[in-house]
């Protein structure tokens, strides 16, 4: 999230040159030229702010937990991640990284087939089977350098690709922001890959207990949270900006039609 705000502010910088050297490099050849009337007058109460277009109902909740997670962020998980950077290797961080990667491959595929997206299909379902094998269960990603990119696709982006709205903008404890349908998807996405590999893998494929079974799910949920925020570049209250929680509302909402529309 803070490579898209910094990526934001150059681009509003550039524009600003831009403007400043195209009207002092303009005077003098402007000055024989007849501008037309305005065919329409403005009408102020016509005005249509980019943040308006981001429904926020819950804006006073959604400030409270957006603080929260800043302090959660700042005295707990931060710190954690820090000591599990400092503990582990930068090759087993990336071990631990293309496992979870590899994993998300499944969640990749099924939401790309409900897509229609045969392309993404394919690739995914090659990476995950280089990536198991030649990779040995994804701690290595030789796909990757045979030139067989990532689709990363979530069940909120199949539910927009088939045109359901966002909902309100929310922001959840821990998880961040989201809105209702991103919300639906990532609850339909967890009890979908629990099925799969909990359910599946590990009870009915191998035949591990019940108790082993939650262990390694206990395990595999905080490695895979640790790791995420490790690999999140995003801080709160990062930018210096006042109007940090407008822009993040905003950055969000926009970075989700991009991945929404991106096909």
């Amino acid at each position: 999230m803070h490579r898209y705000i910094y990526s934001t502010l150059q681009v509003l910088i550039l524009v600003v040159l831009a403007f400043m050297f195209t009207g002092c490099g303009s005077k003098q050849a402007t000055t024989d030229l007849q501008v037309e009337p305005a065919t329409r007058q403005f009408n102020p109460e016509e005005r249509e702010y980019v943040l308006d277009k981001v429904y926020d109902p819950l804006e006073g909740f959604n400030r409270r937990m957006y603080r929260f997670n800043y302090h959660f962020d700042r005295f707990i998980f931060l710190p954690i991640v820090k000591a599990y950077s400092f503990i582990l290797p930068d090759f087993a961080e990336d071990g631990v990284s293309n496992f979870f990667n590899n994993v998300r491959e499944i969640k990749n595929f099924y939401n790309s087939v409900l897509q229609w997206q045969g392309e993404s299909s394919v690739n995914t379902v090659a990476r995950f089977g280089i990536n198991t094998t030649i990779g040995i269960l994804g701690v290595w990603d030789p796909a990757t350098r045979m030139g067989i990119q990532r689709h990363p696709e979530d069940f909120g982006q199949t539910l927009g690709h088939w045109g359901v709205g966002n909902g309100p903008f929310i922001v959840w404890p821990i998880f961040g922001p989201s809105n209702l349908r991103d919300t639906a998807g990532l609850v339909t996405d967890a009890i979908v890959m629990d099925a799969i590999i909990y359910d599946g893998i590990l009870d009915d494929g191998m035949g591990y207990s019940s108790n082993t079974r939650d262990q390694v799910k206990l395990y595999a949920t905080i490695f895979n949270a640790i790791d995420t925020r490790h690999r999140t570049g995003f801080r709160y209250h990062g930018s210096g900006s006042p109007f940090e929680y407008e822009l993040i509302k905003l950055f969000y909402t926009e970075k989700r039609n991009l991945d929404i529309n991106k096909h």
